[in-house]
């Protein structure tokens, strides 16, 4: 293996991290955004901050060793991604300083008023800092971030179906995510009532970001082909595992084996992210713009 395969290996393992635990730290601001009012969300909002509490913001770790290798190991492929997808990376990153900061006020705050308003902030960041981070994702997934400083559009590299796709994918993937771990923790707090409110979330979202993921599949095969046809090849393997694991979870959430779940949950997802890696694999990122004829695409590491 050479060099650039295993810092590729380590900076994916470090995106498989962030996905399964930052995301589920995305995912419970979402479902704090949908606890419900003041009163009736209550005991809902409790559960969140009590899970999340321990880790708030820690998490992120993983994102500076994601940013930090790549923009070390792979130096040209990140000046290309950085800056031709500054501005939904600079929305992303704005919501997670926007939700780390109302986290904490919310918390320290005693008047109702500032507590729904860092609330509300640290809520709507939840959701919008993954659909930003799945967007600049779609944009490299359907090699619309040429290689070049700023050589790809601002504005299509993100706003195009594969990256809208990519970015509800991400949102509904981070929910899911943190009701199967919500289920777990109520639970364990001894609060049945949550358990079975999560138990049902959690079935509800798996369903929704499975048939999102199906619809996904058309998108990808118009929009994005070279991702397409590399799913259905030399990925097929590993989308395959994260199907059988998407659906096996699905089936013990129902049967109400929550320990396990939180393992195949979570391999699912992470499955998802290595599927992907293998579709794209060995190319990173194209040398031309998509609109320019003949698309020659850039090996950005050796395949052996």
């Amino acid at each position: 293996m050479s060099t650039a395969i295993a810092l590729l290996v380590v900076l994916w393992l470090g995106l498989t991290l962030y996905t399964l635990l930052g995301g589920a730290d995305f995912g419970a601001g979402f479902w704090d955004l949908v606890a419900g009012g003041t009163r009736r969300g209550a005991a809902r909002r409790e559960l969140i901050e009590h899970s999340i509490g321990p880790v708030w913001e820690a998490n992120h770790v993983w994102l500076i060793l994601v940013v930090t290798l790549f923009w070390t190991a792979f130096p040209p492929a990140f000046a290309s991604f950085a800056s031709t997808l500054y501005i939904p990376l600079t929305v992303a990153a704005l919501g997670i300083i926007g939700r780390g900061a109302a986290f904490a006020f919310r918390k320290a705050s005693e008047s109702l008023a500032e507590q729904r308003l860092y609330g509300a902030t640290f809520a709507a960041s939840s959701v919008l800092t993954p659909f930003f981070l799945g967007t600049a994702v779609g944009g490299v997934a359907s090699r619309r971030v040429p290689s070049g400083v700023a050589a790809g559009d601002i504005w299509t590299s993100w706003l195009n179906p594969t990256s809208i796709f990519c970015g509800v994918l991400a949102v509904g993937v981070c929910a899911y995510l943190a009701a199967v771990y919500l289920i777990a923790d109520a639970r364990r707090a001894g609060k049945q009532v949550l358990v079975a409110e999560f138990r049902r979330r959690a079935l509800i979202t798996g369903v929704v970001v499975g048939v999102v993921a199906l619809a996904g599949v058309a998108v990808l095969a118009a929009d994005a082909p070279a991702l397409y046809d590399g799913l259905r090849g030399q990925g097929l393997p590993v989308a395959a595992v994260s199907i059988v694991a998407g659906v096996g979870s699905l089936v013990l959430i129902a049967v109400g084996r929550y320990r396990v779940v939180r393992l195949t949950a979570a391999v699912a997802v992470a499955a998802l992210l290595w599927a992907w890696a293998a579709a794209q694999y060995p190319l990173m990122l194209p040398r031309t713009s998509p609109s320019t004829p003949p698309p020659a695409p850039q090996r950005c590491w050796p395949r052996y």
